[in-house]
């Protein structure tokens, strides 16, 4: 890029930003601080402490998930050894943001005697299980528990939509499985036509999904690795529920059970997906929005956020301190990682042969 474009892209984004700002401080204005204040007193602490344990067994059930979707390559490996890497990564992610979401792959492949990409591959594997196993939570609270039909319509059509897209998400994945090469040399020919550069990133992306997608070499696994996606979210769901109780009983929050936590919860890891320039903010913005429209908190907006920055507090941020001192423990720093991690990615693209058939039929 030409630096008269990159002086062209910084002030786009620099004006984008200030619009943003001068929209947030024009409706702030009329924020309750003060309420805030009060909306956060009397939180229990033994509530939160409990939510904080729950994310924290989450994350130590991702460790014996990997080692399930290491067992074609590493059998031998014992899933302890991956704890480690699970909670430095997640603190990368907290700390750094975005750059630091490739650390835990690039600890684990460490970690495991096992390349980059390999493990970049079982990330993609991982998203999927977690996107399966939120969806099929998420529509089973919508069209299959009660309260839900009764008293939230609204999210009929969102979860009708939500069947919809996850069924083509799995269509994808199975494509992917099948015919990888050929399906990503295709797409990367059409792709290439606007933007070469994104045409060849998208190849690299889609070719290290279909090898994450045959880590899963037997029913067995497939089974052990759904159930353990399973008792992932519904700890994260627990979580959810812990900080609501956490709150008075005045606030109305601890009236919210698992059912319409699940909501909040769909809403959240939704809402991650679209992050705020530089600042992020997306999951809290979206449970702030369910809280508000679903569950009349629109009266009482300070409330709705001091619930929506406790959830991201408690669900996202908490796993930072114990990661950290385990990055102390293990004598790797996050900033370090992050950049061997970019730096080893860059380099296993560029090692890849070049010369692919483009036209090759899918």
């Amino acid at each position: 890029m030409s630096r008269r474009k990159q002086i062209i892209t910084l002030l786009i984004v620099l004006l984008v930003l200030a619009a943003l700002v001068y929209l947030q401080v024009r409706e702030w204005r009329k924020f309750d601080w003060q309420k805030f204040k009060e909306g956060t007193e009397g939180i229990s602490v033994l509530g939160i402490l409990i939510g904080i344990a729950f994310v924290h067994f989450a994350d130590f059930l991702r460790a014996i998930r990997w080692k399930i979707f290491l067992r074609p390559t590493r059998p031998n490996i014992p899933w302890t050894s991956l704890i480690a890497p699970q909670f430095v990564g997640f603190a990368g992610l907290a700390i750094l943001g975005r750059p630091g979401e490739l650390v835990r792959p690039y600890l684990l492949a460490k970690r495991s005697n096992t390349t980059v990409p390999s493990q970049i591959a079982v990330w993609f594997i991982e998203r999927a299980f977690d996107i399966g196993a939120v969806t099929i939570l998420l529509t089973a609270d919508i069209f299959l528990m009660p309260n839900i039909r009764r008293d939230y319509p609204e999210w009929r059509l969102p979860g009708i939509l939500l069947i919809v897209i996850f069924l083509a998400f799995v269509g994808i994945l199975y494509l992917l499985w099948k015919r990888g090469p050929g399906v990503s040399a295709w797409v990367c020919k059409y792709i290439s036509k606007v933007s070469p550069k994104m045409g060849s990133s998208l190849e690299h992306k889609l070719r290290s999904a279909s090898g994450g997608l045959h880590t899963i070499h037997d029913l067995r696994s497939f089974l052990e690795a759904s159930l353990v996606s399973a008792g992932i979210w519904l700890l994260v769901a627990l979580a959810y529920r812990q900080v609501t109780h956490a709150f008075p009983v005045t606030t109305g929050l601890p009236g919210l059970d698992l059912p319409e936590v699940i909501l909040l919860m769909g809403a959240s890891v939704a809402g991650g997906v679209i992050q705020l320039p530089v600042v992020g903010g997306g999951s809290q913005l979206a449970t702030i929005a369910v809280l508000s429209s679903s569950f009349s908190y629109s009266d009482r907006p300070e409330l709705a956020v001091s619930a929506g920055i406790m959830f991201w507090l408690v669900t996202f941020i908490s796993v930072a301190p114990l990661g950290l001192i385990l990055a102390r423990f293990e004598h790797v720093s996050l900033r370090k990682l992050t950049a061997e991690s970019e730096s080893a990615i860059e380099e296993a693209a560029d090692s890849e042969v070049p010369a692919r058939d483009a036209s090759r039929p899918i």
